[in-house]
């Protein structure tokens, strides 16, 4: 669905073809002057290198071949040569309903779907989520949700970390505290009680003790090893007592993730390509993808044209073990042969950025997928007001649920302030602080550049005045109200007809979602979205207080206002759809 200035490119493109230039010079992009003209095509500066003429010759050549075009309602020659372009009320009229009638709202599908795995949020088994979690599982969300959205098969994976050295450092803990566990008699193989014999509370406790033994007893980190080497060789009872443990985190991660609306297609851990991994090491050795050197095996990833030395992929420490990037290799192995994915994305802090590329090029060594086939979307850190990854005042880790707490608290504090959702029972209202709460987290990051740091203002995120989720919300439930209210009184909408600048300027926001959502896509960068939205709740609130709808006396001017209304409100819940938001019903 061609946008306004997609239509106006291809009349301007002909233009400069007429004058025996490239027809690429034609490029019309919305003006950084409305004031003087909606759109704007700069093709002759660069035409007048190429035609060896003054641009202002060439504007006025081209000029008067669209002079008369239908669409057009006026043209100017601006400066040097800057053609303005203002299109006739009609052309408004007529991508408004075309816009109306699309169920993506001018959104198109990818000329080809692809399959894609997207690798995200990461937690830890025996861990709660906290902030550090944010980021990889409010940004990995909105990729999944747009790559379907443009017609792609997406597999989300959270990847759970669910094995290794931390396994058994807590499998020891645990044995401390509850020694006559049945899970600790090497002699006893089962059955094993239902019954976790740890909450996550607990869990909370016992890792980080155990973690601090062990960095302080040589002893202790020894039989941690140990306790690991004997659950990864399948000890009975230390895989019951493991399978408790993924168990009882699992349920509290999910919880978790529900009260941010991400959810996974999988839950896979690190534990499931364990079993893969010996085939995969013998396979790589006889195929002469790993050699050996110095009693470990390696592939080399480096490069002839790289100015700093790559060190190698490290398949096998010397003592046979193997590590996280093994892991990681084995991973991909398997998403090969599950899902066999046109793309894979990890999303993933951008400090990791080194050990996803030794992955990715022994991935390609192996002949799993092409280098090209693997993504890195790495992204900055949230961090505080000192400018450093954030903490709490006691300068710990705050958990992913006090974050959501603090949020929903400040929330519900602003609306109190602003006298929004009084006229609701005491239940509604702290869903609407909630969602306020959530959209105020999510836009924050979000509408920041993924790659970049952003620091942490919750008294910012939460106001419902400038750049916020609040203020879209806002938006959005006010264009609610005036759709009930027109309910009541038997308004509906009708044909759109544009006689205003402002309905004009809302016309064009909304024309410019597309562009918007393929940026977003083609970059994996979620602020596109995050700028369109807010771009549009500026359009539409400028609409709205300069174009009277429901007192609109002429009864075809407030149908038509109206049917932009329902647009506007349509749209902006397709883009918040696409960054995992929602808007409530009332404020």
């Amino acid at each position: 669905m061609a946008s306004i200035a997609d239509i106006l490119t291809h009349r301007a493109g002909a233009a400069f073809a007429a004058q025996g230039l490239p027809e690429s010079l034609g490029r019309v992009v919305e003006s950084g002057r409305p004031d003087l003209a909606p759109y704007q095509c700069n093709g002759a500066m660069a035409a007048a290198k190429i035609a060896g003429k003054p641009p202002r010759a060439i504007a006025e050549a081209v000029a008067a071949s669209l002079q008369d075009d239908a669409l057009i309602e006026s043209l100017e020659i601006a400066g040097p040569g800057f053609i303005n372009l203002t299109p006739k009320p009609d052309v408004y009229a007529d991508r408004a309903s075309a816009l109306s009638k699309d169920a993506k709202t001018g959104a198109e599908p990818v000329d080809t779907p692809r399959g894609v795995v997207i690798d995200f949020g990461g937690p830890n088994v025996a861990k709660p989520m906290h902030v550090g979690h944010l980021r990889s599982s409010i940004i990995g969300d909105s990729l999944q949700r747009l790559f379907r959205f443009r017609g792609d098969t997406v597999t989300s994976d959270v990847h759970l970390g669910d094995w290794g050295l931390q396994m058994g450092q807590l499998i020891t803990e645990v044995a401390r505290v509850m020694p006559d566990l049945p899970y600790f008699d090497a002699a006893f193989t089962g059955p094993f009680p239902d019954e976790p014999p740890v909450s996550m509370d607990d869990l909370q406790l016992l890792y980080p003790r155990a973690s601090a033994a062990c960095k302080d007893s040589k002893e202790r980190l020894e039989e941690a090893r140990q306790a690991t080497r004997d659950l990864q060789s399948g000890r009975a009872g230390y895989v019951a007592l493991w399978r408790h443990f993924v168990t009882v985190s699992r349920q509290a991660l999910e919880a978790d993730f529900n009260s941010l609306g991400v959810h996974f297609d999988l839950w896979k851990g690190e534990s499931d390509v364990d079993p893969l991994i010996p085939g995969m090491v013998e396979d790589l050795k006889s195929r002469g993808v790993t050699h050996e050197d110095q009693g470990a095996w390696i592939i080399p990833v480096d490069r002839e044209d790289e100015k700093r030395d790559f060190p190698p992929f490290l398949l096998l420490k010397s003592d046979g073990a193997a590590l996280y990037e093994t892991t990681d290799l084995a991973t991909i192995l398997d998403r090969k042969e599950e899902q066999n994915p046109d793309l894979i994305l990890y999303v993933v802090d951008a400090r990791q950025s080194d050990h996803f590329e030794k992955v990715f090029r022994a991935a390609d060594k192996a002949g799993y997928f092409d280098r090209d086939q693997l993504e890195h979307i790495g992204f900055g850190t949230m961090n505080g007001p000192d400018g450093k990854p954030f903490k709490t005042r006691e300068g710990g880790v705050l958990k992913l649920s006090d974050l959501i707490r603090m949020a929903t608290d400040k929330a519900r504090a602003r609306m109190e302030e602003a006298g929004l959702a009084q006229d609701v029972d005491a239940e509604e209202r702290e869903a609407v602080a909630r969602a306020v709460g959530i959209a105020a987290i999510k836009f924050a990051d979000l509408s920041n550049l993924r790659t970049t740091n952003y620091v942490f203002d919750l008294d910012r995120f939460v106001a419902f005045e400038g750049k916020t989720g609040p203020y879209l919300l806002y938006a959005a439930v006010r264009i609610k109200s005036m759709m009930r209210k027109a309910a009541d009184a038997g308004v509906k909408p009708g044909d759109i007809v544009i006689g205003s600048d402002e309905e004009a300027a809302l016309v064009r926001a909304l024309d410019g979602f597309g562009a918007a959502a393929n940026e977003a896509y083609e970059k994996r960068l979620p602020h596109f979205l995050c700028d369109h939205a807010f771009r549009l709740a500026q359009a539409f609130s400028k609409f709205y207080a300069n174009c009277p709808v429901l007192s609109a006396e002429d009864e075809a001017v407030k149908a038509s206002r109206l049917a932009l209304a329902a647009l506007a409100l349509k749209q902006l819940e397709t883009v918040f759809s696409l960054i995992g938001i929602v808007a409530p019903e009332r404020m």
